[in-house]
């Protein structure tokens, strides 16, 4: 090669720190994947875990979508896949403590008061709810881990309920851990076609939010029904007023 020719060679060459097989994942990505993509890639692990802790805290940030990309980042040599799924681990666990310690803090006798004071609901309701964690509450924490929407919302009757944080900390751990591993891991195998990870949890999450806006729809019925049903409810059930002292 003459030297003529040797800044042509240079300019062609990436930038430094770049490799030579793409300069980043997130240019063929747009909106919140792109996003997720450069945070992993400049973060590493740590991002990875920052991303699945907001998902905890706020539930519109969808694992589902956040792990395949983390293993599909993995993949493609940004960091190790184990140590993807770890972080993303410790993300989970660190933002269900946040929630546990929330419950914890508002406490049952609290949770009572603002029954109190909601249309609809009953402090018996509270009473059921809480008698059926009490039963459940191990297989509760555990399993919610899997099932989006709960998967953050099971944390706080854990803390209400005064869960042992050890525990608590242990049955998430193992919860988030096959989870994570699923989509870490599906991610990493699919590379490039990782959305169809998404595309198939996004089925499973519909379904799970359809299956609770019905549930809520047909508790709210059946509580209209019954508050309706109380002496004292409707016209019919009012005794009649006795003659007016005033005509007599």
């Amino acid at each position: 090669m003459s030297l003529a020719s040797a800044p042509t060679v240079l300019a062609a060459l990436p930038p430094a720190g770049v490799g030579i097989v793409g300069s980043s994942a997130a240019e063929d990505l747009s909106g919140f994947s792109a996003w997720a993509v450069r945070l992993m890639e400049a973060l590493g692990p740590v991002g990875v875990g920052f991303l699945v802790f907001l998902d905890n805290i706020f539930p519109p940030v969808p694992s589902e979508l956040v792990l395949p990309l983390a293993g599909f980042t993995a993949s493609r040599g940004e960091m190790s896949l184990v140590i993807a799924i770890v972080f993303a681990t410790i993300g989970s666990l660190v933002g269900a403590v946040l929630l546990w310690a929330l419950g914890k803090w508002i406490g049952l006798d609290r949770i009572s008061r603002i029954a109190l004071k909601m249309p609809l609901v009953d402090v018996d309701d509270i009473h059921k709810t809480v008698a059926w964690f009490d039963r459940h509450g191990a297989k509760a924490v555990f399993f919610g881990r899997m099932i989006p929407i709960f998967r953050s919302l099971i944390s706080i009757p854990a803390g209400m309920r005064d869960m042992s944080l050890i525990t608590f900390a242990l049955l998430t751990t193992a919860g988030s851990a096959i989870w994570n591993t699923i989509f870490v891991v599906a991610g990493f195998w699919l590379g490039e076609n990782w959305a169809v990870v998404e595309s198939y949890a996004g089925w499973f999450q519909k379904l799970v939010i359809v299956a609770v806006i019905v549930f809520v729809a047909m508790w709210a019925v059946l509580k209209i029904r019954k508050h309706r049903g109380r002496p004292g409810a409707s016209p019919e059930s009012n005794p009649s007023p006795g003659p007016d002292p005033r005509t007599d």
